[in-house]
């Protein structure tokens, strides 16, 4: 296995962890005191680094894991998650654009609804980009999990969205 350079290999995951621990914890400041502490920690095994099949898969699951402790501690599955960077389609008016916001809010808020294990799925393969391999690694499931996990959290966001979309449930 190559060298892994702490500057280079490791620190460019800090965006990536942020995304994940904000995801878990939807409190801007406690995903950046997880980043630092998951930061601090993969430091601290950097005699081990030469074990790892995946330094990447290690960062997600040190976050994951302290994102997790810290949300249950402060119990905090009530803040909503804001977007920060959506890319929204053209749209050709003020209202249009306003609708798609709209939607896009809402959908945040319907995965931020779902369990904590298919809302880390959705969130891994949907907006990390995540395979189904690495996503099985990192929260220690079967593919076949994954994937049945990954179908009921889209049909689940996909029933709760037209029933308000069409009947404003």
């Amino acid at each position: 296995m190559p060298k892994i350079d702490f500057r280079n290999d490791i620190l460019p995951l800090k965006d990536k962890l942020f995304r994940l621990a904000l995801r878990i914890t939807f409190d801007r400041a406690e995903a950046e005191d997880i980043v630092q502490e998951t930061m601090i920690r993969v430091w601290n095994k950097r005699d081990e680094w030469h074990e790892l099949e995946s330094v990447e898969a290690y960062c997600l699951t040190v976050t994951r894991n302290l994102a997790i402790d810290r949300s249950e501690k402060k119990d905090a599955q009530t803040v909503e998650l804001t977007p920060e960077a959506e890319e929204t389609p053209a749209a050709s008016s003020p209202y249009d654009n306003l609708v798609s916001k709209e939607r896009l809010r809402l959908i945040h808020k319907l995965m931020n609804d779902l369990p904590e294990k298919q809302r880390s799925i959705m969130q891994l393969r949907d907006i990390e980009g995540k395979s189904y391999k690495e996503i099985a690694t990192l929260l220690r499931l079967t593919e076949e999990q994954v994937k049945v996990n990954l179908f009921r959290a889209r049909q689940k966001v996909k029933q709760w969205f037209t029933n308000i979309d069409n009947y404003g449930l």
